[in-house]
């Protein structure tokens, strides 16, 4: 009896394995499967912001700014501008200062999505 009882236990403990190594044919290990919401050649992540050197709005934006006034003088730097100094947070979460471009003297502010523009 303890044979018997040994015997299935192995059969049944073997199947298990040749069961679970069973290729999946619908996918094979070595396909390629695009990953969802892919229609374009670029990478898609909903989580990064896509970025670029141009603003979203040429008045600036109210809302909670979390840039540094290190960060915010770099970001106008990027922008051209020159000499930036007198950098000071509003209450609408704009940074205003001043700047100098093409030699002029001129009232730059940046808002919260990083758009950089001039006070006329």
């Amino acid at each position: 009896m303890r044979k018997v009882l040994t015997l299935s236990v192995a059969t049944c403990l073997l199947a298990g394995v040749a069961v679970a190594q069973t290729p999946n044919r619908s996918n094979p290990p070595n396909a390629t499967v695009a990953p969802p919401n892919t229609t374009t050649d670029q990478g898609h992540n909903p989580a990064v912001a896509a970025t670029s050197n141009a603003n979203d709005s040429t008045v600036p934006v109210k809302g909670a700014n979390s840039f540094t006034v290190g960060e915010a003088q770099s970001r106008i730097a990027q922008r051209g501008y020159v000499n930036v100094s007198d950098l000071k947070k509003d209450n609408e979460g704009v940074w205003h200062g001043t700047a100098q471009h093409s030699g002029s003297d001129v009232k730059v502010w940046l808002d919260y999505k990083g758009n950089v523009g001039e006070t006329p």
